[in-house]
């Protein structure tokens, strides 16, 4: 018989192909039916008590320009880094972190937050 390398090569892919064609939509399915069923069902409208702590988040997340800055560190308010827990009067984090927020020193303490140490 004539065995060249070259036809084993073009039937082992030709194999693979196949059995990965015939594979997938059983893992589709499986995966699909596996799935957190919650992930599939539509979210529940928002309501007024939803709205309110989106709104807080996206405020925390935003990172404010320098006019507000400027503001804050007029009114006397600190810096909070919700991420690491502490607050910066004054400095190179101050308003520059990626999540935060400003609010009085006395509410800072209050919620717990530490002053940071430079």
């Amino acid at each position: 018989m004539n065995h060249s390398p070259g036809k084993h090569i073009l039937w082992v892919l030709a194999f693979c192909l196949m059995l990965s064609l015939a594979i997938s939509p059983a893992l589709a399915t499986a995966q699909a039916s596996t799935a957190d069923p919650s992930a599939t069902q539509t979210p529940p409208p928002p309501s007024a008590n939803t709205a309110a702590p989106k709104t807080t988040t996206q405020a925390a997340q935003a990172t404010p320009s320098s006019q507000e800055i400027a503001t804050a560190k007029a009114s006397g308010k600190v810096w909070v880094n919700t991420d690491s827990g502490v607050y910066h009067k004054n400095g190179r984090w101050y308003g520059k972190t990626k999540s935060g927020k400003f609010m009085t020193e006395a509410e800072a303490k209050a919620a717990g937050y530490k002053e940071a140490q430079r």
